[in-house]
């Protein structure tokens, strides 16, 4: 069986027509229905009663689309179990949306229904495979400097396996970066975001406020700290970003080459292993905070 809910999408509703209710318990009625469809019973509430029409709403935004599919004559069988409520020969079930699968056959509906998943998983697994790497600051894009980390970032990726696409270098500005990773994660089918430049903790470095206007969640582990106020320093932390934006997990790497480039190197050996974003930060992080084992200041773009 699959584990993925499938969003109801607000189709909430569902009615059970021609069905006799005489002094029927409609709490046993709507806990009968939660048993059939494999959900909680306070998800499942009877809204309705009158007229030969049983009206039920769930309160689940999803629900397992193979616990459902098909279930028509176990959902009509466990209602009839119950006093008060009479099951005849034309008692239907009327839902739409996913809930309409109930009504269904069963053997064609789960066979839909892998070849729904089937397909599901294999644009995941191309989505995963897709790469795009942004580099920021403004020297970057003036071309005052030469930009050697996406094309390194981006050469490593693709000897791992990835289709890379190289972006375009973004400005040192949180809402322009936060639209860029949105467009990456949720329009464009990246997998992988990689962005270099902008974590460190000077008052132009946006990279990772901008990951978390996206990401609330996100993981951002300091590299080390320095004294807020002292110099360039606004903030009190170097750190690194990891968060989840769409279908893209978004890494946000240091600027400078020998930082970046490790960063990259550790980030596709973790990514070889796992997607969760605490699990790569953490290595990430770890590879870096080595790196600046005994430097407690300096400058990151």
């Amino acid at each position: 069986m699959s584990d993925r809910k499938g969003d109801l999408l607000q189709k909430t509703e569902l009615r059970i027509e021609e069905i006799g209710l005489d002094g029927a318990d409609l709490t046993a009625v709507a806990a009968a229905v939660a048993d059939v469809l494999s959900l909680p019973h306070p998800e499942v509430l009877v809204i309705d009663a009158r007229d030969d029409v049983l009206t039920l709403d769930l309160l689940s935004r999803g629900v397992d689309p193979y616990a459902i599919a098909g279930q028509q004559v176990p959902l009509f069988a466990a209602l009839a179990s119950l006093p008060g409520v009479t099951v005849a020969d034309n008692t239907t079930v009327c839902a739409e949306g996913m809930l309409g699968w109930i009504a269904g056959d069963r053997d064609t509906a789960l066979e839909s229904l892998r070849l729904g998943d089937q397909m599901a998983d294999e644009i995941s697994r191309k989505i995963a495979g897709r790469a795009i790497v942004f580099s920021t600051g403004p020297e970057v894009i003036s071309g005052q400097i030469r930009d050697t980390n996406k094309p390194w970032i981006s050469a490593r990726l693709r000897e791992a396996g990835f289709t890379v696409a190289e972006g375009e270098n973004l400005p040192d500005d949180t809402d322009t970066i936060a639209a860029a990773l949105s467009s990456a994660g949720f329009d464009r089918g990246f997998g992988v975001v990689v962005t270099t430049g902008g974590v460190g903790a000077e008052g132009k470095d946006h990279t990772v406020e901008a990951l978390l206007l996206l990401d609330n969640d996100a993981a951002t582990p300091a590299l080390f700290t320095v004294t807020a106020g002292s110099g360039r320093h606004q903030k009190g932390q170097v750190r690194i970003g990891v968060g989840e934006v769409g279908t893209a997990l978004v890494v946000c790497l240091p600027g400078p080459h020998p930082e970046a480039t490790l960063g990259a190197t550790t980030l596709v050996d973790a990514l070889s292993r796992t997607r969760d974003k605490r699990e790569v930060a953490a290595a990430v992080a770890a590879a870096l905070r080595d790196r600046f084992r005994y430097q407690h200041s300096g400058e990151h773009r």
